[in-house]
């Protein structure tokens, strides 16, 4: 490997918009997330279910065709 072109790899803390931060190693320094596992709604089991009931009978009622 060439020395001097490659960038510094260094301990680095991840920050989210929930307060919540933790270390990790990364050529940034300091990095700022939006969303992270500890208030993610799939890993916090908060994860809200959409509803599909009655679509496809909705869909087949439109699209049926006319036994006239």
């Amino acid at each position: 490997m060439q020395k001097g072109i490659h960038p510094v790899y260094r301990e680095a803390t991840v920050h989210c918009a929930c307060g919540n931060s933790f270390k990790t190693r990364s050529t940034i320094g300091d990095i700022k997330v939006d969303i992270c596992a500890a208030c993610h709604p799939f890993f916090t089991g908060t994860q809200k279910i959409v509803d599909t009931e009655g679509r496809v009978e909705r869909f087949k009622k439109k699209y049926a065709k006319k036994d006239k």
